[in-house]
């Protein structure tokens, strides 16, 4: 599996976790156990998944800051997921910033509405200039 795939499987797992307010515990043991994914793709999934819902109160502010008086629960849930997993990854890794960036306007491209690319992009890029 790639980064990439690793990436967009962490999008769809927190997807998970949020809609169905299931325990992350439980949704990346199933996914562990029944996809079988390499070590490497399983350390950087449980750590993108885990660390993004372990912060969700400081990433949250911090999307609802750059958001230009939006407030989160008007958020798509998809634009709201991919903005989560990037704003973990731009603050707590050492991902390349637009690697960050890239992947996460291509996901809410691929799942999200007609605008979903250039919200997540304009957000994103608001967090980047706060550093």
């Amino acid at each position: 599996m790639s980064r990439k795939s690793s990436r967009e499987t962490a999008m769809k797992l927190l997807f998970e976790i949020d809609y169905k307010m299931d325990e992350a515990d439980e949704v990346l043991e199933n996914f562990f156990e029944e996809k079988k994914p390499s070590k490497k793709d399983k350390e950087y999934i449980d750590t993108v998944v885990r660390g993004t819902l372990k912060n969700l109160d400081k990433i949250d502010g911090l999307i609802e800051n750059h958001s230009k008086d939006w407030k989160i629960n008007h958020f798509s849930r998809i634009d709201l997921t991919v903005l989560r997993l990037a704003s973990f990854e731009l603050k707590y890794t050492d991902t390349p910033i637009s690697v960050v960036i890239n992947e996460a306007v291509e996901l809410a491209k691929k799942y999200g509405s007609e605008k979903s690319g250039s919200f997540v992009n304009g957000i994103l890029s608001g967090i980047i200039k706060e550093d």
